[in-house]
């Protein structure tokens, strides 16, 4: 077909949409040369015409064209409103697979609307004889091709222009606190600026007042402090002026502090660059974080670094609250329904209104139950998870009304509020932005569905998202949360020895001890919010909750945790094992590391179905596996087995750092007590210690990790463990050698950090005594893609990301590297970093490992040979024979 033939035959026809759109489809196919839908089809095979996905309540045909991973498209007859169409598609999407292209047309014009998550929204308008032009026609023909329709995504995302602004605020707030203005004032103040741009973006401030103001401030900076907060107190008050401008009543906290702190010329040209962004695509699922490590000195060097990105987020909120309220409104749309058909077809006139009278009842209960609504993150952070828990609360809202008014009822404005989410957060820079971006992003859901922002206030008051500690009170007392239906969130990622240096010993033993009725100390730090949760649901406090922790959790002694969860609730969903690149890695460089981490979703009511890693299940245990109630073998129930305590060891720990830090003001040295291959042999043979011993006493030939897995580089380590300050000085050369560690000691947060800072912060004497007797030992490495294990020099002392066991048998050896003992570790290790590396802890692998029966003559058998119960720990080893046969 050639472009005038198809511009004239729809300009002239009058088909409406039920009769044109399939003609019309053809018809363009033709045009453009791409492939026709085969008739209606099914949405698994991936392209045709009246996608049936089911309706809430009944019914179908959301879109009347779909491709997959290309558009859905969507027909009107002429004349008629396009963006009703579009709302249809827009709210059907994620049933339609969310496809990169929302297609909108009554036959006369074609609007494509882009849908690439967290991107800014662009709109392609075509009208009927813009097909005439080659170039045009090839920009829609792309929408057909999964190959090509990426050429249609925009150039910029919202992320990006999130992260330009956060930037340009990192160095406006760096210089203000280098003038020596308190840092949570400048955060507070940068905080109002930041609203400021995105409300007149939004056209809640009038003429562009801020941006304004800051042009007028460049020619004289002192113009600047005294009309800035001329114009935070209109903002805070009902009747606001801001010279003859009406200010609308903003309120809501943010602005009851109208005080504005002095920009100089430099200050004010960044805070120009900064308002002239669209502000209007910030993205408020990443701004609180991004803002809140420029505008916290200690979080500086975060900014640019990983955040969580939503879709993860959205994984918790859509299991833990989407997925359980849609079943909900799926049996009150039903009801509605039929109480809808009665209310069109009863003879009756009475029975009629009777009808419509009750289902406008049946509504309005279920959106009561959304305005009611409570969801609780008690680590809310700078509000991701708060902003699009709302959010998703916000969408079924519509939903709902979009479903109840095609079933006749009479139309309703959103009524679902920031009111609905509620936040504990100990750090003040990040409860402030938590409010900011739930503000924002309340205001932007409203513009972008076609309704006005509230007003008297615009802001609502947030004092739900609490600045306090959400485990402990000032005087040490439990911390209580608040109820709320659903608690979600990302409870901190500090490993159980990691609590002391990074939160503080005496907080650390605070919180062991308040929660030691319930867990046991050296549980990882996110476990106290597990107890939390899990006493919340079952004080009926909450009915669900959805948190994220460390993918080692529920493969170690903090599974404990999940175990007190799962006793007061059911898991219904989880997922084992998904990279989180959000966590910063440690010493404070601002780089962040690749984090694995499991999420747990926990209900008090019985769950209809189980859903693990995405597929349906008949149960999940607490280690995060299927439940299979046919197997015998039951993960839950391992222990450790006496007759393998204290033969595993983990390394011993130095504790120093491999970097160049100031020894004296202009000399330089490596902080740490490895020592190379070369220089330990110089240390060997340096003679004149006033002991006369040897130095060959306390060099030693050091194992790490890499010397297992790779060729052995020959290294060694000085290894004062069990010495005196003075007995170790005695040998000169390796004491003079560690001296740089007393400075990084004495920078370390513990109290006891230089008692013994010439030796190692964790020397494992105890477990080291056993190489005394052997002549070797059996190595592998704690992290490793292949499980290796080597016999190592029993003089050779292991490093901390080596786990060695205490003996030289030849049988232990081959029973380590049997594939039995390699099914059971990949099922007992956790898996870290991006490459999905298991770690091999030796209390949760090596412990339970039920190593078989050993005959009087050494042998091995098999199997078993004793009755089944008779001794329990060997009947295990013909179990794990079984399953690895399966």
């Amino acid at each position: 077909m050639i472009p005038d033939q198809f511009i004239a035959t729809w300009k002239n026809s009058d088909l409406n949409e039920r009769q044109g759109a399939h003609i019309h489809f053809n018809g363009l196919c033709d045009l453009l040369g791409v492939s026709k839908p085969t008739g209606t089809s099914l949405m698994d095979q991936g392209y045709g015409f009246e996608i049936n996905v089911d309706k809430t309540g009944g019914g179908a045909g959301y879109a009347d064209a779909w491709k997959r991973n290309c558009f859905a498209w969507e027909y009107k007859s002429p004349g008629k409103d396009l963006s009703e169409a579009l709302k249809q598609l827009r709210l059907y999407s994620s049933d339609l697979e969310n496809p990169p292209l929302l297609i909108v047309s009554d036959m006369r014009s074609i609007e494509l609307h882009t849908n690439w998550t967290s991107m800014v929204q662009e709109k392609h308008v075509l009208q009927l004889d813009d097909l005439a032009d080659a170039r045009l026609r090839q920009r829609l023909k792309w929408a057909f091709d999964e190959a090509t329709v990426e050429l249609l995504k925009p150039k910029r995302s919202a992320n990006a222009t999130t992260e330009e602004v956060a930037r340009k605020f990192v160095a406006l707030a760096q210089n203000l606190r280098n003038r020596g203005h308190d840092p949570e004032k400048v955060a507070h103040f940068v905080n109002q600026m930041v609203f400021c741009m995105f409300a007149e973006d939004v056209d809640l401030l009038p003429n562009r007042e801020f941006e304004r103001m800051l042009d007028q401030s460049l020619a004289d900076p002192n113009y600047f402090q005294g009309r800035a907060e001329s114009l935070f107190m209109a903002m805070a008050q009902k009747h606001g002026l801001h010279g003859n401008q009406r200010i609308d009543w903003f309120n809501g906290g943010l602005f009851e502090d109208s005080s504005a702190l002095p920009l100089k010329a430099d200050d004010i040209r960044i805070a120009v660059d900064a308002a002239r962004q669209n502000w209007a695509e910030i993205n408020p699922s990443i701004m609180g974080t991004l803002f809140e490590r420029g505008l916290d000195p200690s979080k500086r060097s975060q900014l640019g670094a990983h955040y969580t990105d939503a879709e993860k987020i959205m994984m918790i909120v859509k299991l833990a609250i989407i997925d359980p309220l849609l079943k909900e409104w799926e049996q009150s749309c039903t009801q509605i329904a039929k109480l809808a058909e009665t209310a069109k077809t009863h003879r009756s006139k009475g029975e009629r209104t009777k009808a419509l009278k009750a289902a406008t009842t049946v509504k309005a209960e279920f959106i009561e139950r959304l305005k009611n609504f409570r969801i609780l993150d008690p680590a809310c952070g700078s509000g991701n998870f708060l902003y699009l828990a709302l959010k998703a609360l916000k969408d079924i809202e519509y939903r709902v009304n979009f479903e109840a008014e095609s079933l006749g009822l009479p139309p309703a404005f959103p009524a679902v509020g920031p009111e609905c989410v509620t936040g504990i957060e100990i750090n003040s820079f990040a409860a402030e932005l938590a409010r900011v971006a739930v503000w924002i992003g309340e205001i932007q859901w409203m513009r972008e569905h076609n309704f006005s922002a509230s007003k008297d206030p615009i802001l609502k008051p947030l004092e739900t998202i609490e600045c306090r500690d959400a485990l402990l009170n000032p005087d040490g007392t439990e911390a209580e949360w608040p109820q709320a239906d659903v608690i979600i969130g990302n409870p901190p990622f500090v490993a159980a020895r990691d609590m002391g240096p990074e939160i503080g010993e005496d907080y650390t033993a605070a919180v062991r001890k308040r929660f030691s009725p319930w867990m046991e100390g050296g549980v990882d730090f996110v476990c106290y919010w597990f107890i939390k949760a899990a006493k919340h649901l079952e004080e009926g406090q909450a009915d669900r909750a959805g948190l994220v922790c460390t993918n080692s959790v529920p493969r170690s002694v903090s599974r404990k945790a999940i175990d007190f969860m799962a006793e007061r609730g059911h898991i219904f969903a989880a997922t084992s094992n998904m990279l989180w690149n959000t966590a910063p890695a440690r010493g404070g460089t601002g780089k962040f590391a690749a984090v694995r981490i499991s999420i747990i979703c926990v209900g008090r009511s019985t769950p209809d179905r189980f859903m693990l890693d995405g597929r349906q299940v008949p149960g999940i245990t607490t280690d995060l596996y299927e439940r299979n109630p046919a197997q015998a073998f039951d993960q839950e129930a391992i222990l450790a087995l006496t007759e393998n305590k204290g033969i595993a060891f983990q390394g011993i720990v130095p504790r120093s750092e491999v970097k160049k830090i100031d020894k004296e003001k202009h000399k330089l040295s490596d902080a740490s007590f490895a020592v190379s291959g070369e220089e330990g042999r110089r240390l060997l043979l340096t003679p004149g210690n006033p002991n006369g011993n040897p130095n060959s006493d306390v060099v030693k030939r050091y194992l790490v990790a890499e010397d297992i897995t790779d060729r052995d580089e020959e290294r060694f380590i000085v290894d004062f463990s069990g010495l005196t300050e003075e007995q170790a000085a005695q040998y000169a050369a390796p004491f003079k050698f560690i001296e740089p560690v007393k400075l990084h000691r004495a920078r370390m947060a513990q109290k006891d950090a230089l008692a013994t800072w010439w030796q190692f912060w964790r020397s494992r004497n105890s477990s080291r005594v056993k190489l005394a007797s052997l002549s070797r030992y059996i190595a592998t490495p704690r992290s490793a893609k292949h499980r290796v294990f080597t016999f190592v020099d029993a003089r050779i002392v292991p490093d901390n990301a080596v786990v060695w066991f205490a003996t030289d048998s030849v049988l232990h050896l081959g029973l380590l590297h049997s594939r039995i003992h390699e099914v059971w570790t990949r099922r007992r290790c956790s898996y870290q970093g991006v490459a999905d590396t298991p770690r091999y802890k030796h209390t949760d692998v090596f412990v339970p490992f039920p190593f078989p029966h050993v005959n009087a003559g050494g042998s091995t058998p098999h199997e078993c040979d004793c009755e089944v119960g008779q001794d329990a720990v060997r009947c295990r080893w013909r179990t794990i024979l079984q399953r690895c046969r399966e």
